[in-house]
């Protein structure tokens, strides 16, 4: 072969091999996306969770004290008083209104 043909052998190949390594270096860099998107969504998915266990240790918590203060009458007894809507002896209850309706004008005046 001639000296031009092996040029543009070479030519050929260098620009395959480019072609083959900007390939795979777009590959990789799509699958480290991918892999960073799933870590980030991981990350969040793991702080949500983090965050209901609070609030699931907190309202365990809040239930053991309500659990705890009704398991004596000092604690039990004003509670049914409440919900019952009973008095005790020498109690009273006592309602509470809110401020009277305002007055609607009849439906035939104007």
């Amino acid at each position: 072969m001639n000296r031009r043909a092996t040029d543009v052998l070479r030519l050929a190949g260098r620009l395959a091999l480019l072609v083959v390594g900007s390939c795979t270096f777009v590959l990789v860099a799509v699958q480290f996306e991918g892999i960073v998107a799933k870590n980030v969504a991981m990350v969040q998915a793991i702080d949500a969770s983090r965050a209901e266990i609070r609030s699931l240790e907190q309202r365990e918590r809040d239930q053991a004290r309500t659990l705890h203060r009704l398991a004596t009458p000092a604690g039990a007894i004003p509670e049914i008083h409440d919900k019952l809507r009973l008095v005790g002896p020498h109690e009273e209850i006592i309602y509470l209104r809110g401020p009277a309706p305002s007055a609607e004008p009849e439906a035939g005046t104007r």
